[in-house]
């Protein structure tokens, strides 16, 4: 359909917390090819909508070359093992922060075609299960890691957008 363009740290979107999908149609089909074909690959493990700009509960992620929608997701259950791990995100470009997650998840959403589905992960799945799901909550990375490493994460936000804006006024890249 189309590659749409990837919002990033400082639109507002990102921080909604997205609204239930209340009926699989040609819209949310819709939603469902643009978020699979504004996915980069290689290098997205997930996309949610809300990262393209719609405030919907729907994300897609890769798994074995295989790119499946995730409708109104929820985590049933998480086991008490946590695992940190260094995560980036589409949405903070050159960022990777040290995040603590769930080792293992249940997750259950609506596929394309309005069934309920269940999938139990663990490991890296899980965490993209877990990042996804985030960010349909307005949560970011920023918010799941130590003060320390969300502080230099900030700076190195803010230097971008500076200079985005001055390329921006003199009119270069």
């Amino acid at each position: 359909m189309a590659t749409l363009p990837i919002r990033t740290f400082g639109d507002p979107v990102l921080r909604e917390r997205c609204r239930e999908v209340t009926r699989v149609d040609d819209g949310i089909i819709k939603l469902v090819e643009n978020l699979a074909d504004s996915l980069p690959r290689p290098g997205g493990a997930g996309l949610s909508a809300n990262q393209i700009g719609v405030p919907l509960r729907v994300f897609v992620y890769e798994d074995e070359g295989e790119v499946i929608p995730c409708i109104n997701p929820r985590i049933l259950s998480t086991s008490e093992e946590l695992e940190e791990g260094m995560e980036g995100c589409l949405s903070l470009p050159g960022i990777s922060l040290p995040v603590s997650r769930h080792l293992r998840v249940e997750l259950e959403y609506l596929d394309l075609e309005g069934k309920t589905r269940r999938i139990q992960a663990e490991g890296w799945l899980a965490r993209v299960f877990q990042h996804e799901t985030d960010h349909l909550d307005g949560i970011l990375i920023l918010d799941r890691t130590d003060r320390e490493s969300k502080a230099k994460a900030l700076r190195e936000l803010e230097g971008d957008i500076v200079r985005d804006v001055i390329a921006d006024i003199l009119g270069g890249d």
